[in-house]
């Protein structure tokens, strides 16, 4: 059966909302670029406007699985792999990787989001939701991650606002 989904991530809020039509079916905390919104290449801004999901990466991985260049590494996080490794940008559990749809704004030259690796992704227990502080990506809570990945497909329309 075709659903309707499409999310609505409000940057000012750090909210994410995944509809069905007009009905938000599910709301979530989410962490957005602790720099703001912006689309440059190398700013560590999320970006905005029309996104779809290109890519769902991480499916049947094992809660915490942790990625590095969107690949499984092995690992599975804990603190004290954090502690071992206290720089790494931790992406766990499952991506869905963003594509801009708008030529100019956020697709295509220095302002692509799927060039600048824009993912929604889980992030460690201890990370807080409702605030910013990532480098750009979206940040969920893992469980949360999962929920959305095994809701939403490939193409799924992404509007990412800061109103």
């Amino acid at each position: 059966m075709k659903n309707n989904y499409y999310i609505e991530i409000d940057i000012n809020e750090q909210r994410l909302r995944l509809f069905d039509g007009t009905t938000v079916v599910k709301e979530y905390a989410v962490s957005t670029a602790k720099n703001g919104p912006g689309e440059l290449l190398d700013s560590e801004c999320t970006p905005r406007g029309e996104h779809v999901i290109a890519e769902k990466i991480g499916r049947d991985c094992h809660p915490n699985t942790v990625f590095v260049s969107r690949w499984p590494t092995g690992e599975i996080y804990t603190p004290e792999l954090r502690q071992r490794f206290p720089d790494r940008d931790w992406i766990l559990t499952r991506i869905l990787w963003l594509q801009g749809a708008e030529p100019g704004k956020n697709l295509g030259g220095n302002v692509d989001s799927h060039e600048r690796f824009i993912y929604i992704h889980g992030a460690p227990d201890d990370v807080e939701m409702g605030c910013p502080g990532s480098r750009g990506c979206i940040r969920m809570r893992n469980q949360d991650i999962i929920e959305l990945f095994d809701r939403v497909e490939t193409g799924t329309r992404v509007v990412l606002t800061c109103l």
